[in-house]
């Protein structure tokens, strides 16, 4: 990436940085033949031992990007660097080498583990792959792995996953996408589907892994509760691009976008004397993906928008040390 097109948020002078995406875009075609661009021109990148939290609305496309950084499947146009290789034009062969450094734990812990194996099989599964190490050694260190996770090899080992919980299945699938120690775990929703109290387990789990293992993550989640409190950065999305991407104790103690801002006014508050947090509720329905509004993609839900937002299509700009926003009327 020549230094003059790079957008101003990309760190590209940090010798630290883990995975570097750089307009990102993905595109699928429909039975009718039009074409849906799930995102649109993505830049982000993620320094070592970091956590990027990526949040918005159902459709924003933030699973979209979560899964083209994995190729699974690949991004139609943009470029993905990790640790400094970049990903895009690799041979089948190049990339299934690249893979154990970056792994995924999906959204639906059971329906993404296969029901016809068991435990040890599902977790031992990416070192048989892999290749090179003999059983007894893997048998061992799923051993280690399961019981890094929080679960008693000896336990769990024969049983398959509908025998198991939903929290017990995403440890699996936690350990499964460990077992390859990968310098990048994406965690795509790895909470949405489980009861609020084994929520807080998986997260308190994903955390002591990334000390342990010396993980950089990036985080998908919808709930910015979840978000904040495990994310040192959050990138917010809004119908396939960034509007806004800052450090996680500035983003929500200042949201500068009117998005950001309603999304953060949106949740709900434990404490019953708590002061409402001030912003305005979004109204409307977001746009079709297959017709985006022109300009700036919120300007049709915006309490702000005024004819430059359908004109002029704003760009990320810093308002604040490493805090960025895509607005033409930022909330300063």
């Amino acid at each position: 990436m020549r230094d003059e097109v790079r957008p101003a948020h990309l760190r590209g002078d940090r010798a630290d940085i883990v995975l570097s995406v750089h307009n990102l875009t993905k595109t699928f075609g429909t039975p009718s033949g039009a074409q849906v661009q799930a995102v649109a021109g993505v830049s982000f990148d993620i320094a070592a031992g970091e956590t990027l939290g990526l949040v918005g609305e159902s459709g924003c496309g933030k699973t979209t990007v979560g899964r083209a950084l994995i190729h699974l499947p690949p991004p139609s146009s943009g470029e993905v660097v990790l640790e400094g290789r970049p990903m895009s034009g690799l041979s089948a062969a190049e990339l299934r080498a690249l893979r154990p450094r970056l792994q995924m734990v999906f959204q639906d812990p059971i329906s993404s583990l296969n029901p016809k194996h068991s435990i040890a099989d599902i977790v031992e599964a990416p070192l048989v792959v892999l290749g090179g190490i003999d059983r007894r050694r893997r048998q061992e260190q799923v051993r280690e792995m399961l019981t890094a996770v929080g679960l008693d090899p000896d336990i769990v080992w024969n049983r398959r996953p509908h025998e198991l919980s939903g929290g017990q299945c995403q440890r699996v699938s936690i350990a499964r996408a460990l077992i390859l120690r990968p310098r990048l775990l994406i965690c795509d929703e790895p909470v949405s589907s489980l009861d609020v109290s084994v929520q807080a387990q998986i997260l308190n789990l994903l955390e002591d892994a990334k000390q342990r293992f010396g993980l950089t993550m990036l985080f998908v989640a919808h709930d910015l509760a979840v978000v904040k409190n495990i994310s040192d950065r959050v990138a917010v999305m809004y119908l396939g691009r960034i509007c806004e991407i800052a450090p996680s104790a500035q983003l929500y103690g200042r949201a500068a976008h009117p998005y950001t801002a309603a999304l953060l006014a949106s949740v709900p508050d434990p404490a019953p004397q708590a002061k409402r947090r001030i912003g305005r509720a979004i109204e409307g329905e977001i746009p079709s993906p297959l017709d985006p509004p022109s300009g700036c993609r919120f300007r049709t839900r915006c309490p702000k928008a005024a004819p430059v937002c359908a004109a002029d299509e704003p760009v990320l700009r810093p308002i604040g040390p490493d805090h960025f926003v895509a607005c033409h009327f930022p909330n300063l």
